[in-house]
């Protein structure tokens, strides 16, 4: 306690606030880099006229409530003022289309990551550069504009993502960090920066449209992290704070997506070194020793914070289907009179499934609440099937299900390691799949035959990802890098929990993949019967 309102009263503190999907967090932590106060708002993006958006105003009113919030818990805790931090950084969801014209004013609704509108986009760019341009990506985005004819899009002086139209409204600095910058347009993992070659290819591309713009006048600089991109300012600082107590002059960190500030709350933004959360969607991000050699489109391509290239395999579906299942069995319970504890019941369940055959015994499942581009599918149908000699009992039932909410991230994965020959050493597993101990932990390690890490502090998340990052830019040595800094001054001495593949149960994964990818036709037909 005594350390942490030192820290607040010297200002050797960093801030980091995060815009994630649903919530707005910021997170304050202390000299040693452990949070020390926290506040959330809670906000929801909405559909409008065909896009998924969130307004200029639930930006600032959800983040100027996380931060009152913040400040709140900061004066209850250690009875002080907020009025000074010693660094600030800003995350948020990547990509997406914020397109702004000489005014400073937003010209169309914000488009989201969400949006699947710009197909045709995505597709000419993927193959004019040979290198995959996912739907979501601003460059997508701003291409679609064009081919859509859009008025706005001759008046563009600047585009961003949320991260940065933030960080540009609070320092004045159109940057980005080159994490998210690589979630706008393809980097150059030589020069860490925008990719002249395909720039040029895009100017030449759109020449015919005669705009009085370059691609190059018009996106955030490009940062990495460690690097000043400014200060608050007074504006900033009013903007921040409602309560006017907030100083200006606090300099500021590159803002980072939230790829990137997972990666640095999980320590892995070395090569050969991944994470993957797994929850609602799962996602894995793997730190590369070499370009890929070719583009695929089930592999997204993007950055760590300090410009090393990272593989991402994103799936939209993991444990929705699974937790609808434990919810059957809480429903037998009940009707049985019997009270049911959550944690027990998910913990009974979870634990089963390790009694099973290694190969599920001939089950098979899909988990497809909606759609999944991974495997091809535009919606999704929660499929549960089996052959009349299949090994059918409850252990054999939950190891389907475990397995399946990996189902499409081991495909995906598998272009990785089986194809390209990706070298992994460890990867670090977080979100609700790793809740009960060494279940979760050791399907991803049988999915993936690398060693999978879990630490109490990836919980913690992106909000205290972009603050380490904040504290990062502050008080690196001369020469020290962002990996050194993590291993040696934020992640020294905290316990992880490492364990190994079972090379049985890699084999039985293995075996269930290839059931999983001949059985897709089922998958097929169930979304193209309609009758749902």
């Amino acid at each position: 306690m005594e350390n942490a309102k030192n820290a607040i009263l010297n200002g050797s503190t960093a801030l980091g606030i995060e815009f994630g999907s649903t919530r707005i967090k910021a997170v304050l932590i202390g000299a040693n880099n452990e949070p020390i106060a926290s506040g959330a708002h809670d906000w929801e993006n909405r559909l409008e006229n065909g896009i998924w958006t969130y307004t200029l105003e639930d930006v600032w009113t959800g983040v100027q409530d996380a931060y009152t919030k913040m400040a709140e818990d900061v004066k209850a805790q250690y009875d002080i003022t907020l009025t000074n931090v010693g660094a600030i950084g800003f995350s948020a969801m990547m990509h997406g289309y914020m397109p702004f014209n000489k005014e400073g004013e937003l010209m169309v609704p914000f488009r989201t990551w969400r949006n699947t509108i710009t197909a045709e986009a995505s597709e000419k760019l993927t193959g004019l550069f040979n290198y995959h341009i996912p739907q979501r990506w601003s460059i997508a985005h701003l291409y679609q504009a064009i081919l859509n004819k859009e008025e706005h899009v001759k008046d563009i002086d600047f585009i961003t993502t949320l991260d940065g139209y933030v960080h540009w409204k609070l320092s004045g600095k159109k940057v980005l960090g080159v994490g998210g910058a690589s979630g706008m347009f393809p980097i150059d993992i030589d020069t860490k920066d925008y990719d002249k070659k395909m720039m040029a290819q895009f100017d030449e591309l759109v020449a015919p449209y005669g705009y009085p713009w370059k691609l190059a006048d018009i996106l955030p600089k490009s940062l990495l992290a460690g690097e000043n991109a400014g200060t608050l300012t007074e504006e900033g600082a009013r903007l921040l704070d409602v309560s006017g107590n907030l100083k200006p002059g606090i300099p500021m960190c590159p803002p980072e997506g939230d790829a990137g500030t997972g990666m640095t709350a999980t320590n892995s933004v070395t090569k050969r070194t991944g994470n993957v959360s797994a929850g609602t969607s799962v996602f894995a991000m793997i730190v590369l020793e070499k370009n890929l050699s070719k583009a695929y489109e089930e592999i997204d391509m993007v950055t760590t914070p300090t410009g090393n290239l990272v593989a991402m395999v994103h799936c939209n579906n993991c444990t929705s289907d699974l937790n609808a299942w434990v919810n059957i069995f809480k429903e037998y319970s009940e009707a049985m009179g019997m009270e049911v504890d959550m944690n027990k019941l998910f913990g009974t369940l979870y634990n089963k499934a390790l009694e099973g055959d290694k190969d599920c015994g001939g089950l098979l499942s899909y988990c497809y609440f909606s759609g999944e581009h991974i495997t091809g599918f535009e919606e999704g149908r929660p499929l549960f099937v089996r052959s009349s000699d299949c090994r059918f009992n409850l252990a054999n039932f939950m190891r389907t299900h475990l397995y399946t909410a990996l189902g499409a991230l081991k495909v995906g994965l598998d272009i990785l390691f089986k194809e390209e020959g990706v070298g992994l050493d460890k990867i670090f597993g977080h979100g609700g799949l790793f809740k009960t101990k060494g279940v979760g932990q050791s399907i991803m390690a049988a999915a993936m035959n690398v060693p999978v890490s879990v630490m109490e502090t990836a919980g913690e998340g992106g909000a205290w990802g972009i603050a380490l990052l904040a504290s990062y830019m502050k008080n690196k040595e001369e020469g020290e890098t962002l990996d050194s800094y993590l291993t040696n001054k934020v992640f020294a001495g905290q316990e992880a929990v490492e364990m190994n593949p079972d090379p049985e149960d890699v084999k039985g994964f293995d075996a269930f993949i290839e059931r999983y990818k001949a059985g897709l036709a089922i998958e097929r037909a169930a979304v193209d019967s309609k009758i749902w």
